[in-house]
């Protein structure tokens, strides 16, 4: 899988290739449908110059940047025709002089950091990132779902979630902080989407093996569960029976769960430091099953930034998905 570092946003048009794009290429870099790309096209004349033989068309730079404005003005609810009236008179600040409909334009040189939608920074993240953060500030389920789909699909389950899932919800979180809770429910959108594409993309449930099942499990208190879910999944999707117990899970009920399963590892998610208790971890480290002279302790796992910090005694820490992965995979016996 290639690296692609492109800038997003408004003024971002100069990573286009050389030929410019098809209308699909342009579709699925904004978040919208083919369709929506051809009806801005024929009912408002924000199409492109380029054919290449016959009747297909190619996107240049110039015409790239001016729907990634249309996207930006119509995610903050400017009219449909008023938008496509600014995106082809109004430039970003610091950009050339607009161009006219359809003229051509050389491309522009992004500023350091651009912005997706109505305004999510996110530098240099992956291209995929913009279509995805646009989508979700217009709650269009059926674009996001698609994209975060084909992102799984393209990159894997791993990359995916570290590259262009991660930095897409860090954007989104850092932008309703900023703006007063004003996009909260943009947050809350884009992960249910999330969650569910998680669910589509992953295969059946593995079967157990003794010895070799990892219980997942969010620390009493804490409910975010999307990075358990993402390792749950990409767990099983290498052949690691797993046990997923979701947010909050109760004292007594982690230690029941452990006891019953008797887990090769328990991974535990802490997101803040004030649910990550150091005591319960220890004690999940230090509990044993099975016959005299053939005891076995579960190897403990602990993720999330709650953790940070000085390491609990007799457990392991992992910093990211990637090397969680790595870690638990080995752990289960084939």
């Amino acid at each position: 899988m290639g690296e692609r570092t492109e800038n997003a946003g408004p003024g971002a048009g100069e990573d286009v290739p050389q030929g410019g794009l098809t209308t699909g290429e342009v579709a699925r870099r904004l978040g919208v449908a083919p369709t929506t790309v051809r009806t801005w096209d024929s009912r408002y004349g924000l199409g492109p110059d380029l054919h290449t033989g016959g009747r297909h068309r190619r996107w240049a730079p110039a015409d790239v940047a001016q729907l990634e404005r249309m996207c930006a003005l119509t995610a903050t609810g400017v009219a449909p025709a008023e938008a496509a009236r600014l995106a082809r008179t109004e430039e970003p600040p610091g950009a050339a002089p607009a161009r006219p409909a359809r003229a051509a334009a050389p491309p522009r040189r992004a500023p350091a950091r651009t912005r997706a939608g109505s305004g999510l920074s996110l530098g240099d993240a992956r291209q995929e990132c913009k279509g995805i953060a646009r989508a979700a500030l217009r709650l269009d389920a059926t674009a996001l779902e698609r994209l975060l789909l084909d992102a799984m699909r393209e990159h894997g389950l791993v990359a995916a979630w570290t590259e262009v899932i991660v930095p897409t919800l860090q954007a989104v979180g850092r932008k309703w902080e900023s703006s007063g809770e004003r996009y909260v429910e943009v947050e809350h959108f884009l992960s249910w989407h999330v969650s569910g594409a998680l669910r589509r993309s992953t295969p059946d449930s593995v079967p157990d093996r003794p010895g070799a099942t990892t219980v997942l499990a969010c620390v009493p208190g804490e409910n975010h569960t999307l990075a358990l879910e993402v390792l749950a999944a990409a767990l099983t999707e290498r052949g690691v029976p797993v046990r997923m117990f979701g947010g909050a899970l109760p004292v007594e009920s982690l230690i029941a769960a452990v006891r019953r399963t008797g887990p090769a590892a328990v991974a535990l998610w802490a997101q803040s430091r004030a649910t990550a208790s150091r005591p319960l971890a220890q004690h999940v480290a230090a509990m044993e099953w099975g016959v005299r002279g053939a005891r076995r302790s579960p190897y403990v796992l602990t993720l999330g930034p709650g953790w940070s910090g000085r390491p609990v005694p007799g457990t392991a820490r992992a910093t990211g998905l990637a090397e969680a992965v790595t870690t638990l995979e080995t752990l289960a016996p084939r």
